[in-house]
């Protein structure tokens, strides 16, 4: 068994954020035409995923972020016409955040925003290179999931 040269880890982990820090500025870019922040492009998916409209708590702790950041960005998207604040059915109190139909038309647009990016991104890569890649990435976010549960 050998152990890893922290050096080169190093330079690993450098390399990653350089990629992580492209791929937002590459990300950012494609989603200007759509007129949205990343910050809310991240909440629009996130409301997507749940069955039923979600409390703005939920999405919150979905994001792991503060209530308050919540309630700037669905403010932001309320008023843009893409979300909407709805009654909980069993309990007046609670406010529920639901997609519109202009909110799913720009999840539509996101989708093909997030693939034009990755197009870009991943321009230098042969299929074998990508292929090789998501089983590397796979394995660093599965081993992550793993050690935070």
């Amino acid at each position: 068994m050998s152990i890893p040269n922290a050096d080169a880890d190093g330079v690993l982990a450098e390399q990653l954020l350089r990629l992580t820090r492209r791929l937002h500025r590459i990300q950012k870019q494609h989603l200007e035409p759509v007129g949205i922040t990343p910050a809310q492009s991240r909440l629009l998916r996130t409301v997507s995923h749940y069955p039923e409209p979600p409390r703005m708590a939920d999405i919150a702790a979905r994001l792991e972020v503060v209530p308050r950041a919540v309630t700037s960005l669905v403010d932001a998207l309320e008023e843009s016409g893409r979300v909407r604040r709805v009654p909980d059915p069993t309990n007046r109190r609670v406010v529920r955040i639901e997609l519109t139909d202009d909110g799913r038309t720009t999840l539509r647009a996101l989708r093909n925003a997030r693939r034009g990016a990755a197009e870009e991104i991943l321009a230098p890569l042969s299929a074998d290179q990508r292929e090789v890649l998501g089983g590397l990435l796979s394995a660093l976010v599965d081993g992550a999931l793993e050690r935070k549960c």
